[in-house]
């Protein structure tokens, strides 16, 4: 793969994960897509914005996932 096709490869992943740390599915994949590309599914990423406005991406461990398996994503009323 040429360096601009590489490139052009790293961001649009990234997109896709910017995507995904907002609980949302890109759109045109299912989570079998991600999977296959090895990407987290929406819920296993959480967004952190530092005091400075810079914001982290980090994904969550698998023992926090096992052990809050249910995620409700309507609002609380």
């Amino acid at each position: 793969m040429c360096l601009a096709c590489e490139q052009g490869d790293l961001e649009r992943r990234w997109e896709m994960i910017d995507i995904i740390s907002h609980g949302r599915l890109p759109d045109g994949h299912t989570l079998d897509d991600l999977r296959a590309m090895g990407l987290p599914l929406p819920g296993e990423l959480i967004r952190e914005t530092q005091a400075d406005g810079t914001i982290l991406i980090k994904q969550v461990a698998p023992s926090d996932l096992a052990a809050n398996a249910f995620r409700c994503d309507t609002p609380a009323q």
